[in-house]
């Protein structure tokens, strides 16, 4: 993991999966449901996804403590198996608003996800590096089962 400026995560994750797979999980909600989240025992709890330019997306996520989380935001580029960026906002954080962009790069049978969360801000009250990478090791998790 590296810092692409001071309030950019920028992560590097390979999965033993297609860019299909990895795609699907990140457009379809039914698959999100499955994964989304940095609390390994968290659950989502609704997800509404419109994955076109201009669309919306929505979030909400319950933590194992009962900490209920609310993120949203819309879609920018979507070039599908390829590269999806989108705008983030957290409910918690109104006025604050930040930038995913995600390319899979296919190799052979794996993909390596380059993610980056763009100004994310000094004073958010989340560990968004921690938070990300432990959210890819629970779609890592889900794509193997």
């Amino acid at each position: 993991m590296n810092t692409g400026g001071n309030d950019t995560i920028f992560i590097e994750h390979k999965f033993n999966a297609g860019a299909d797979r990895i795609w699907k999980a990140w457009t379809e909600p039914l698959l999100i449901r499955q994964w989304f989240g940095s609390d390994p025992d968290g659950k989502v709890l609704d997800a509404e996804m419109d994955v076109r330019p201009g669309g919306r997306f929505e979030i909400t996520f319950k933590d194992s403590d009962g900490t209920v989380h609310n993120c949203s935001g819309i879609y920018k580029d979507v070039q599908p198996n390829s590269r999806l960026t989108f705008t983030w906002m957290w409910k918690s954080e109104p006025g604050v608003q930040s930038f995913v962009t995600i390319l899979l790069l296919p190799n052979d049978s794996n993909t390596m996800m380059q993610f980056e969360h763009a100004n994310v801000g000094y004073t958010s009250a989340h560990n968004y590096a921690k938070g990300w990478k432990d959210t890819f090791r629970k779609l890592e998790e889900r794509l193997v089962k």
